[in-house]
């Protein structure tokens, strides 16, 4: 029986396909591919979904470190020996790959931060402006250059240096908070220069740099018409030079303590002590009040003061004038035309080696940052910093805070009586993390002076006039202990000890110093040892002489501070036997940065032993071969990868309270036993010398 349609055979017995026949089934034949392929997509994307959901938990953190373990092996030379130079073991590979960019005197780990932080800036600042009502008016402008009088009345020169143009001459003139009794402002009266040692001229390199000032100040003379300036600059200098000499150094024991610093003086006795000088009509004039003569001003160098009186009075008043004005000069002459700004680098370069000069867009973010930097810093915190990093690192502020507590019982050398104090500074202690949360109103009210698009140097003008009159407002204002130093967006950590207060703005709370998704040993031997550092400024040799109020009173019984002393002593010993460039370490003079930096280390991995203890072992980073101890270690360490040009080392030397950057880790970790057990390095090997 043969079924079928009588349809026609070809040879071999197959039917024959018409044409629309095979268009149809070609139609289908793409109909079901495509179905297919769509079919295969979804698919991929439903795994995909439900990878990145499972992603949020695995691949994130194997993400993060991946970063990490990059960042941390692009650094280390693997080649040294940890136990032998640990700072080249970990800064070699960055120390090998980096240049100092030509407008930089310094390049380091820290200042590749800076630069994401600037970027960061920069795009906010880009943005399109929203204005809203019009900027208020009250900030009066300054005008132009009031030169002071010729002869005359030196109080006039003196309102126009410091109540004007916040130029400090002769002496400095602050409002301060009253470090015996932080509860009250109080008008504050000390010296001028940072320090003494550059003005005198001591060894080869400090008389090139002398020299390079001098040909600086005709430079500019000249430029402001001056006649005579080779004479002019050379009674300026000869003037400096005389302040310098009766300055106490830096160096001195007498400069740390503060208690020997500190003179309390009511108005009529600050007029005897200082004779050549109107105290009361200046203070009236700068503070727009009438003091009374027992109103108390702090002297923080009465001996200084006498001299400086005895200065004036043999000092011609045209020199006197001359000197002023060059203050106000240098106050201002950044902000002025390009002449200036090209005289200013060129001594740059001759002191520092600076090679080229900051162009005009990054100098014109550093005034934003200097004269605007609570307004700046509101949008920085807002875009760059959220409240779950914030949570984290007061978290790992209490940890860090926790192990002091618990380590105060094992000072042996600490008496029971000094060790409870020590206890009530830690409880006191204020902790500010992020930013000072300031609504946008009282931002405002610090920023209520005239700006005008077209007139850069008025604004600065204004700016300078409006913090004076915010400044000497507080002398009769209660004191805010909560109030900022500096914006949230410093790259900047610090503690005021006559305040009591650690800070650490958002601008510091960045990667690779922290890092939300880092291995938590990354962000205990980054952020962390810096937390701990600032928490032992507040006992070491300077912040010590605080109380838990932060006022000057001694809280050490003498028997705890003699024990004190004597080990702050072998700190000393220990950094004065260190060289850079055939200079000395200065132990003393960089003993409180040294203190807290070995303070800061122990803390912060105490406190990371801690976090282990309580969540567990830490993943391995893969690629690296290290133990996550090893690698908190290694963190803090590249805290401190930089680079220096050699003519700026003599200066940080000379005038840093920090030790350079690679003593800074050697003393840290040659000193803590826990590094040398943690890196298996030998007894009497560098990194583990067998005294301590």
């Amino acid at each position: 029986l043969q079924l079928g349609t009588g349809a026609k055979k070809r040879r071999g017995g197959l039917p024959r396909w018409s044409r629309r026949e095979v268009c149809l089934l070609s139609g289908l034949v793409f109909a079901a591919g495509l179905c297919v392929i769509l079919t295969c997509m979804l698919v991929l994307k439903y795994l995909a979904a439900e990878g990145d959901s499972y992603c949020l938990e695995g691949c994130q953190e194997k993400k993060a470190f991946l970063r990490a373990s990059r960042f941390l092996s692009a650094n280390m030379d693997a080649t040294i020996d940890p136990c032998q130079d640990f700072y080249s073991f970990a800064c070699g590979g960055w120390l090998r790959r980096h240049g100092i960019p030509e407008d930089k005197l310094v390049y380091g780990t820290i200042g590749a931060i800076a630069e994401q932080n600037e970027a960061k800036l920069r795009a906010l600042l880009s943005r399109p402006v929203r204005r809203r009502a019009p900027g208020s008016a009250e900030g009066r402008g300054s005008g132009g250059w009031d030169a002071p009088p010729g002869r005359g009345d030196l109080n006039e020169l003196l309102y126009k240096t410091q109540g004007v143009y916040s130029a400090a001459v002769l002496f400095s003139l602050t409002v301060s908070l009253d470090e015996r009794n932080t509860s009250r402002y109080v008008i504050r009266d000390g010296l001028t220069l940072p320090e003494r040692t550059l003005y005198l001229g001591q060894d080869e390199e400090s008389e090139k740099i002398l020299a390079a000032y001098r040909v600086f100040m005709e430079r500019l003379l000249t430029l402001l018409g001056a006649e005579h300036v080779e004479q002019k600059a050379q009674e300026i200098l000869q003037l400096e030079q005389h302040l310098a000499n009766i300055t106490v150094s830096e160096y001195d024991d007498v400069r740390r303590d503060v208690s020997s610093m500190y003179h309390k003086v009511t108005l009529g006795e600050l007029q005897r002590i200082t004779p050549t000088l109107k105290w009361k009509r200046l203070l009236d004039r700068i503070f727009h009040d009438n003091f009374s003569e027992e109103e108390e001003v702090v002297l923080l160098a009465t001996d200084y003061m006498h001299k400086v009186s005895d200065l004036i009075r043999v000092t011609p008043s045209r020199i006197l004038h001359n000197y002023m004005l060059w203050r106000i000069v240098v106050v201002l002459s950044e902000h002025l035309s390009t002449p200036f700004r090209d005289a200013i680098h060129e001594l740059s370069k001759e002191m520092e080696g600076n090679e080229k000069q900051l162009e005009l867009g990054k100098i014109c973010l550093s005034q934003a940052n200097k004269h605007f930097g609570m307004a700046l810093g509101a949008l920085f915190v807002e875009e760059h910093f959220s409240s779950a990093s914030k949570a984290k690192v007061q978290q790992l502020v209490e940890d860090i805070k926790y192990i002091l507590d618990q380590r105060l019982d094992e000072l042996d050398w600490m008496d029971e009586e000094t060790r409870r104090a020590a206890r009530a500074k830690l409880r006191y202690m204020m902790v500010m993390i992020r930013d000072p949360v300031l609504k946008p109103e009282a931002i405002d009210k610090e920023y209520e002076f005239e700006v005008d698009e077209k007139t850069y140097f008025k604004n600065i003008l204004n700016s300078i006039a409006f913090s004076i009159r915010l400044s000497v407002k507080k002398i009769r204002q209660e004191v805010d202990k909560s109030a900022w130093l500096l914006p949230p967006q410093a790259l900047n950590a610090y503690y005021l000890p006559n305040k009591n207060q650690m800070v650490f703005p958002a601008g510091i709370l960045q990667p690779t110093l922290y890092d939300p998704e880092f291995p938590q040993s990354l962000n205990y031997g980054g952020i962390g040892t810096i937390i701990g550092h600032e928490l032992t400024h507040g006992y070491d040799d300077w912040g010590g002489q605080y109380d838990r109020h932060g006022n000057l009173v001694h809280w050490w019984t003498e028997r705890s501070y003699s024990k004190f002393l004597k080990k702050a002593q072998c700190i000393v010993n220990l950094y004065d036997n260190f060289t850079v460039y055939n200079q000395r370490v200065n132990g003393k003079h960089t003993l409180g940065e040294n203190i807290a930096d070995m303070g800061g280390l122990k803390l912060a991995y105490y406190a990371y032993q801690k976090w282990v203890r309580e969540h567990g072992p830490e993943h391995p980073l893969h690629h690296l071969k290290y133990t996550h101890d090893q690698l908190f270690f290694i963190a803090f360490a590249q805290n401190w990868c930089i680079k220096r040009r050699s003519q700026s080392i003599y200066l940080q030397v000379l005038t840093d309270k920090h030790a350079p950057e690679h003593y800074r880790v050697l003393g840290s970790v040659s000193q803590f036993e826990e590094f040398g057990r943690v890196f298996h390095c030998p007894k009497n090997s560098p990194m583990n010398p067998a005294h301590k």
